[in-house]
């Protein structure tokens, strides 16, 4: 294979283009996952094979040495497991049941790191087909990942970025694709950028997504550590992910991403948090915690709220039928009394409904919590087009007030998707350091108008948006339609003229 540079819109396009093998096949929301997949034992195979041509380079009179030091891999591919043992046999039957068994050997052999990372997916499926059907589809699967662009070994990629570069863009077009399934796995990058730059994680900091889908707004605050600490790596991710398959991508991609520093659990996080401290009985805590939560959640718990044991609905049991305070509940639970701090994408109810949700609203303000709120612009979110809100909140604040920054107004319209553009996000970032009003844009509100508001939280209440309409001059408007008047009588005249000359006149 030649070792010519790539660069990363070829390995975009050549790894979206392997979905042709599926599409009109099955939908996207299936065959996502042997994309990813697929793309993962591509790359954890190219590595492989690169350092073991390094090593009989080094050491190939000593092929023991070798087998040892491959064993100490990164990833171990035992024999018979890697993309291009299953690209040899491409041909034969049973491609599905191959791929399946190579899978699971990997599983196997890389312990507590890959364990159950694959239980969710299965190439053997009667998804794809007929035997005969299937065993084609996955030929051709293979062979679009076996094409010499999409190489992956490090010697001729380089940066590891590319790779996980390509996964995030293959989510991207995967959750545009997937109308309302969408947001269970992703957030778009601009809002992960927001929350992350708003945030500011720190060196050592310990970062938490409770619902962390496939795991990009984490891996983004994780950037931001290394972008501000020159390249440090000293912080640790958490997460916790209740749909298996998503919790699977989330593992591959912060792999991909060379994140090897991660705790992700699988389970839902309100029923069963699974982030818990050593002994059991508590729950972590963190420094920072964000999330974009599913909105509104349905059946999210309610029935055992009473009884939790972490006693994460002390201010009150969110309804039955809507779970947003429940994940604002249980991530102001898991901050740490000290540094801790958190970023969480809600729906405008959570701002003013009232009954027990109000309740729950007025706690936390009255125990100065809250620190700003963010309105941003409708159809941001894949699979919803309404608005939504980040709130900010502190363990330790300066003050007693809260921000409120309007930006709802401010994006680049897109067909069916809106955006935030650098500079509408440098706006809100520039805005929430100022902590101050500005017009049109932003209120800083004291306790004690919140208050007077009933801890009603909607932004219009405090962020006054309304322009004035210029006044209209009626002397210029009249004069305006006596002038047109007279020009439309001279054309009726003319065309009057017009229409005698070709004798339809009278």
């Amino acid at each position: 294979m030649t070792n010519t540079q790539i660069n990363q819109d070829d390995i975009n396009k050549a790894v979206w283009n392997a979905c042709d093998t599926f599409r009109g096949v099955i939908s996207s929301d299936t065959y996502k996952d042997f994309i990813l997949t697929m793309l993962f034992l591509k790359y954890i195979s190219d590595v492989y094979r690169d350092e073991h041509s390094k090593l009989v380079e080094q050491y190939g009179d000593n092929p023991e040495l070798i087998k040892a030091m491959m064993a100490k891999q990164r990833f171990v591919l035992p024999e018979g497991a890697s993309f291009w043992d299953l690209y040899e046999h491409r041909h034969q039957a049973g491609n599905g049941q191959r791929i399946d068994q190579a899978l699971h050997a990997i599983e196997e052999n890389n312990g507590a790191k890959l364990k159950n990372v694959f239980q969710d997916i299965s190439f053997n499926t009667d998804k794809l087909g007929p035997e005969k059907q299937k065993n084609e589809l996955l030929r051709h699967l293979l062979e679009d990942f076996g094409k010499e662009l999409l190489d992956l070994r490090p010697s001729r990629v380089g940066s590891l970025d590319i790779i996980g570069n390509a996964y995030e863009y293959l989510i991207k077009h995967f959750a545009a694709g997937s109308g309302k399934t969408a947001g269970e796995f992703y957030t778009p990058p601009e809002v992960s950028d927001l929350l992350s730059a708003i945030l500011e994680p720190q060196e050592g900091d310990q970062i938490c997504d409770p619902a962390c889908g496939s795991g990009s707004l984490l891996m983004k605050c994780g950037r931001a550590v290394r972008k501000n600490f020159n390249g440090s790596k000293k912080y640790a991710l958490f997460g916790q992910e209740a749909i298996g398959s998503t919790w699977a991508l989330a593992k591959m991609n912060m792999f991909l991403h060379g994140e090897d520093n991660h705790r992700i659990e699988w389970g839902d996080t309100i029923r069963h948090p699974a982030l818990k401290d050593k002994d059991g009985t508590g729950l972590l805590h963190f420094d920072v915690v964000t999330a974009n939560p599913p909105f509104s959640l349905d059946k999210w718990g309610h029935d055992d709220a009473s009884n939790d044991p972490y006693g994460r609905f002390r201010r009150g049991i969110p309804p039955k039928t809507k779970g947003d305070y429940a994940f604002i509940s249980h991530m102001i639970e898991t901050l740490k009394s000290e540094t801790g701090r958190m970023g969480v994408v809600v729906p405008h109810g959570v701002l003013f409904r009232a009954s027990s949700e109000g309740k729950i609203r007025q706690q936390l303000i009255e125990e100065n919590l809250l620190d700003t709120v963010i309105g941003l612009p409708e159809k941001l979110f894949f699979g919803t087009g309404i608005p939504a809100a980040i709130l900010i909140f502190k363990k330790h604040k300066t003050d007693e007030n809260v921000l409120f920054i309007d930006a709802s107004r401010e994006f680049k319209s897109g067909k069916n998707q809106n955006q935030l553009t650098e500079d509408n996000i440098q706006k809100m970032i520039d805005t929430y350091k100022a902590r101050e009003s500005v017009d049109k844009y932003a209120y800083l509100a004291s306790f004690e108008e919140i208050k007077e508001n009933d801890f009603n939280l909607n932004i219009p209440r405090y962020v006054d948006t309304f322009e004035e309409e210029e006044e209209i001059d009626l002397e210029v408007v009249r004069q305006e339609r006596v002038k047109l008047q007279a020009e439309f009588d001279q054309l009726e005249t003319e065309m009057e003229g017009y229409l005698k000359e070709l004798g339809y006149g009278a």
